[in-house]
């Protein structure tokens, strides 16, 4: 029996942790405590969980409250119609699933004239009921025939009967559970071209003729096959052997009677036309939420790793978004972003225009003193990189092409428009482009996640599961990296903990009526910014100019006090524990421990006094493509050629090669070993060297590997 009180032990039953963890996780959250902050700074309340588990331990939490609504629910309908029984009430309280719950409330149900309910309005219930108890003889049919409600024949009563006995099986609860389990061990996945439409499905051409166990199928496969159905292109049925399934229902329910022929054929009836669909239909749902869930997974893990991508850092950057027709929109902007200059040229025009836009070029170099330049890889992407490495500047500034999905999304958003009011939509493309090289976590957030094109099937899978699961991979990694409380656009501040939309936007405002910032303490005249946010929010939240050196580290003001204690009881400053460690190797973290503070969170602060708002992204390494591909047509089988990944799926990974068609490293041809997880061996991001396997132009398809042989 599941219930609120017995919630911890089932959780932490199902997740493989103790129930003292999942107790001290749920009183955080009933506090008002947010993941990233009971992750890092509430260690010894959960027994150092992550924030994997501390999610988990939500999701599960929710999980069993919506089975709790949905129990009272059934008990209240059925009380209400004075359905409920003793027994029903047991059968409802230590049901232990959705599933099971439904399967104990179907009979009940208030349902629309179904033929068994018909049938038993015509009075056949006691007819269906004396044949399966084998007590009925042939003479009695005849008295159950009534002209006026349609029972003009003896096979009409016979066929009544049917319909119930079909009904009664297809509602029994012990029947369905086990029909499920053979449902979710040997039903088989079984996709068939739809004929008439084969023609317009040359994208689903694998799934014409298909079949697979659903239990081992695939997520992405299923997704494919899920969508071509909804295209209309192929048909789908997941259901396991006929035969397995009948030989169930009749083992359970075909007596030894005269009447077998009858009850037979009622069994038959009821597997075929109620629940085989109504299953088939649970099942699908089931395979489509695992399916969603590996898609999401992907998704997630891919976004992490593009948002935690190599910054460029505090550089002055001169950024293109390229064109050709309408040209490269150029700015420049300072080390913090803002906008300095902004023109347009025409590299790819050639002659005067083409010595026109170098000298742009060689001009603002000049006057902003530019250290790095960075190219959108979209349209012109690539001549527009090879026009300026072409031109004479300085051989230490960077030049790298920077990914631009999701910039054009930007340059048209609201946040855009009251970012730059006075610049058009092509001008802010290019300045998204510019500081996604410098920082792209604090660019990307102001983006749909959805938007940046990382994901696999992920306008077919549930929206609002994909939604939550990409804003809290968002919010995980802007708390990780830190947030620098004086330069933040409001989009970043929204998903540090404890803040969101309102408090960032009241953070703004405060910062600009008033200067920056000179400690997080003043973070509390804020408007409508109280202790709670304060305290969920505070620590990963940066200071860098404060007169108190802790308010630019990970150290949580709450702890500051204790930071001091260690400082005076060795005999040393605050800052001294935070520049020399040989001072640090000193403390004794033993002494620091109480009811309160462990060893865990000693041990971070200590790790944050070494290295305070350290940093957890890479260092930027520089990227350049091999100059001779500029198309498929420069492609050849056997080529080695330097690539980036740009996308991982389950079923492998693709990669920039420099052209406009990303390849696909299959995921047999990513290493020379076998391996179940792309992610195993590649990540977002990651500079690699690939093979051209085979070059498809018609359907511009480019398959890659790894492999060294």
């Amino acid at each position: 029996m599941i219930s609120e009180q017995t919630y911890p032990d089932t959780i932490a039953r199902r997740l493989n942790i103790s129930t003292a963890q999942v107790i001290g996780t749920l009183n955080l959250f009933a506090e008002g405590g947010t993941v990233p902050f009971i992750a890092r700074y509430r260690k010894e309340a959960t027994g150092s969980l992550d924030e994997v588990a501390i999610l988990a331990i939500q999701d599960q939490h929710r999980e069993l409250i919506e089975i709790d609504k949905r129990r009272t629910a059934i008990a209240e309908s059925l009380l209400k119609n004075d359905l409920l029984t003793d027994t029903l009430a047991r059968q409802i309280q230590h049901a232990q699933s959705l599933p099971e719950l439904e399967d104990i409330y179907l009979p009940y149900r208030p349902k629309r004239k179904t033929r068994g309910v018909a049938a038993r309005e015509k009075g056949l219930a006691p007819l269906a009921e004396q044949i399966m108890a084998g007590k009925c003889r042939s003479s009695d049919i005849r008295s159950y025939l009534d002209p006026d409600k349609g029972v003009v024949s003896e096979q009409d009563a016979l066929g009544g009967a049917r319909d119930i006995i079909a009904e009664d099986i297809a509602e029994h609860q012990p029947t369905r559970a086990e029909l499920r389990r053979l449902f979710q061990t040997q039903a088989v996945v079984e996709a068939k071209v739809v004929k008439k439409n084969i023609d317009q499905g040359e994208k689903f051409r694998d799934y014409f003729d298909w079949q697979e166990p659903a239990a081992k199928a695939a997520g992405h496969r299923l997704l494919a096959m899920f969508r071509g159905e909804n295209e209309k292109i192929i048909k789908i049925s997941i259901r396991p052997p006929e035969e397995s399934c009948l030989r169930l229902l009749k083992k359970r329910h075909l007596p030894a009677t005269q009447w077998q022929k009858e009850v037979t054929e009622a069994i038959e009836d009821s597997y075929r036309r109620l629940l085989a669909p109504s299953l088939e239909n649970e099942l699908g749902k089931e395979l489509k939420a695992r399916a969603d869930a590996e898609a999401i997974q992907v998704f997630a893990d891919n976004l992490r790793q593009l948002l935690l991508a190599a910054p460029l850092g505090g550089k002055r950057v001169l950024a293109l978004d390229p064109g050709y027709r309408t040209g490269a929109k150029l700015v420049v902007l300072d080390e913090q972003g803002k906008l300095l200059d902004h023109t347009t040229i025409f590299p790819t025009h050639g002659g005067k225009k083409l010595a026109e836009a170098g000298e742009v070029i060689s001009r603002l170099v000049a006057r902003y003193n530019t250290e790095a330049i960075g190219i959108g890889n979209g349209t012109a992407g690539r001549e527009t990189e090879e026009f300026i490495r072409s031109l004479d500047l300085d051989r230490s500034i960077i030049i790298t092409l920077v990914n631009e999905d999701g910039a054009s999304i930007y340059s048209a958003s609201e946040a855009a428009r009251t970012e730059f009011p006075d610049q058009d939509i092509t001008v802010r493309g290019a300045i998204s482009i510019g500081r996604r090289l410098q920082d792209p976590l604090a660019e990307l957030v102001k983006i749909d996640p959805k938007s940046i094109g990382v994901g696999q099937y992920q306008h077919d899978v549930n929206q609002n599961a994909l939604k939550k699961a990409l804003g809290e991979v968002v919010e995980s990694c802007v708390n990780s990296v830190g947030v620098e409380l004086n330069s933040a656009s409001a989009e970043l501040l929204t998903y540090v903990a404890g803040l969101g939309r309102t408090l960032a936007d009241n953070i703004l405002t405060h910062r600009n009526n008033n200067g920056p910032f000179q400690t997080r303490q003043q973070l509390l005249e804020v408007a409508r910014l109280g202790p709670k946010a304060f305290e969920q929010s505070a620590g990963f939240l940066r200071v860098r100019a404060s007169s108190n050196p802790l308010d630019g580290s990970g150290v949580h003001p709450e702890r500051y006090g204790l930071v001091r204690k260690m400082a005076r009881d060795y005999g040393v400053t605050v800052e001294d524990l935070l520049t020399s460690d040989t001072v640090r190797k000193t403390v004794d973290l033993k002494r620091y421990i109480d009811d309160s503070t462990g060893l865990p969170t000693l041990t971070d602060i200590m790790g944050e006094l070494a290295k305070p708002g350290r940093d957890p992204r890479q260092a930027f390494e520089q990227f350049h493509f091999s100059d001779t591909i500029h198309c498929m047509d420069d492609l050849c089988e056997g080529m080695r050629l330097p690539a980036l990944i740009t996308n991982i799926t389950r079923f492998g990974a693709f990669a920039d090669i420099g052209i406009k068609q990303d390849g696909l490293i299959h995921i047999s041809q990513l290493a020379d070993r076998f391996i179940k997880d792309p992610g195993e061996v590649v990540k977002i991001g990651q500079k690699v060297e690939v093979r051209v396997v085979e070059i498809d132009t018609k359907r511009k398809r480019i398959a890659l590997s790894m492999r060294k042989g």
